[in-house]
């Protein structure tokens, strides 16, 4: 009986959640009522205006024409209108019954004798797989754009009998399968499902989304628009992947009209997303989203500060005798933060001007890129594990990995782990790209602009990655959003074919 309840409280929620459906596609078709009869009342006005202008100059060979088209106009009106009532005649009758049924549904919960009730049930279960309401489309079988909008009066006299509308383009088909999505750019083909040679452009629109399937109504961002596209192919490039998925849709227009937009399709736009953690990097670096700057004076106004507020509200030291877990530090604080990756550690502090992200690296692959200010005088990028401590330094654990370029007096450049440096025998790139590949062992940093590989560290990670960064008068503005480039990608497939020759600190443990 419990099953058979449990099976009935699910039916209840279903019948419940197909009625708001039901509901809500109903205001639809009102909706679509109004805006079919609005768009008649100006639309074929207009063009029955310009038919008259035109009858009247040519009447004697379009008179015969003029009344076929007048009517063609006001049956599609009708047509359409008859359609979508006759499709909410249908919402309605279907509702009605669902409604009689859900009452039914929730009154045999209340059925105490198990015989009784689980008749009624399997009743209700019978009357639910044949109900109407799950049967019924909930898509406007018409939308109120007119098929007959313009006339074609370019032809010569003698061709006038021949004389057509110009008609909607029909709705554009995206080609799923061609569609690609690589390097930050999403590229889209489609076609029309039948050819017409008086389409003049396309318009393709995009939006970013956190939503898998369809496009929702609500909590959506706005379509970007691209317009005056000839080809059947577009590509969208310089893209930040900030969302999982793109929802994609076309339009076809022809010199007169815009059709109807295709169906939208959803295309994954997965890609590393973080920013720097400001609550825990040291005072003397000045920490905004994903850019960082040392600042010389940052530790020294942070100390003033706390020493005015010691001296204010009477710090005792403690006791000699005193156990450390009877009173609390002075540099943890009851105000609510972010939460930060690190845990809510102590920020970094001496020689360790370090910041991190604040996302973890578990599982994948995955890239983003680091630019220096000309001026930099040192700095570090890598990943660690969290339990980097606050006076240590990127790559002098063992528990961090990253490359340092150092261009006080001279430039040096090496990539170091464990407290061990390994010179790197390349110039230092304006922009440096970083891969790592948690569940294959393997961080790797690469010239962002020409690709080519810098260095590459082998290992395997046992605990959650941040990327962390270090700097020393300069700042670094990061990129993320970034997907794996396919380059990075042809160089990871050829550099895992053959032996690595940078293992010597890859194997330090």
């Amino acid at each position: 009986m419990d099953d058979e309840k449990e099976t009935l409280k699910r039916i209840v929620s279903t019948l419940a959640s197909k009625n708001d459906e039901i509901h809500n596609f109903m205001d639809v078709l009102n909706h679509r009522i109004k805006s079919v009869q609005f768009s008649s009342q100006v639309n074929s006005s207009n063009a029955i205006s310009e038919l008259d202008e035109e009858f009247d100059g040519l009447y004697s060979v379009l008179h015969e024409m003029k009344g076929s088209m007048a009517s063609a106009i006001q049956q599609e009106e009708a047509c359409k209108i008859q359609a979508l009532q006759d499709q909410l005649s249908q919402c309605s009758n279907a509702l009605e019954s669902s409604e009689e049924l859900l009452e039914l549904a929730a009154q045999s919960l209340d059925i105490k004798d198990p015989v009784e009730f689980l008749q009624a049930a399997r009743q209700i279960k019978d009357r639910v797989t044949v109900a109407s309401a799950f049967r019924i489309s909930l898509k406007p079988k018409v939308s109120e754009c007119m098929t007959h909008l313009m006339v074609d009066f370019a032809l010569e006299r003698r061709m006038l009998q021949a004389v057509k509308f110009l008609p909607v383009p029909k709705a554009p088909e995206i080609d799923l399968a061609a569609c690609l999505v690589a390097d930050n750019c999403v590229t889209v083909s489609w076609r029309m499902p039948e050819e017409d040679s008086r389409i003049d452009h396309f318009v393709l629109e995009y939006r970013k989304t956190n939503f898998d399937g369809l496009p929702r109504v609500k909590d959506e961002q706005h379509w970007e628009l691209i317009d005056y596209i000839k080809a059947t192919e577009y590509t969208l490039s310089g893209l930040k992947f900030d969302t999982k998925y793109m929802n994609l849709r076309v339009q076809a227009c022809n010199k007169a009209v815009a059709g109807e937009y295709s169906d939208p399709v959803t295309l994954e736009t997965k890609a590393f997303v973080f920013s720097l953690d400001s609550t825990s990097s040291h005072l003397n670096l000045k920490v905004e989203d994903t850019y960082v700057e040392w600042d010389p004076t940052g530790g020294k106004g942070q100390e003033k500060r706390k020493g005015k507020e010691n001296k204010s509200s009477g710090h005792i030291p403690l006791l000699k005798g005193n156990k450390r877990s009877g009173a609390l530090s002075p540099k943890r604080t009851s105000i609510s933060t972010r939460p930060s990756a690190r845990g809510g550690r102590d920020r970094f502090t001496g020689e360790s001007y370090t910041v991190l992200g604040d996302t973890f690296i578990e599982r994948g692959q995955h890239y983003w890129e680091v630019r220096a200010q000309k001026d930099c005088k040192s700095y570090s990028i890598g990943v660690t594990y969290r339990n980097l401590g606050k006076f240590d330094q990127l790559g002098k654990t063992n528990s961090s990995w990253c490359i340092h370029i150092n261009n006080w007096l001279q430039t040096t450049f090496s990539a170091k782990h464990n407290n061990k440096a390994k010179t790197l025998d390349a110039p230092v790139p304006d922009r440096i790209g970083i891969y790592c590949d948690f569940d294959g062992g393997q961080l790797t940093f690469y010239n962002a602009n020409s690709k080519e590989l810098l260095h590459t560290f082998r290992t395997k990670f046992t605990q959650p990655l941040l990327p962390g960064f270090m700097i020393w008068c300069g700042g670094l503005t990061v990129s993320t959003g970034l997907q794996v480039p396919t380059a990075v990608k042809t160089l990871q497939r050829s550099e895992n074919g053959l032996s690595d020759s940078t293992s010597s600190l890859n194997n330090i443990a």
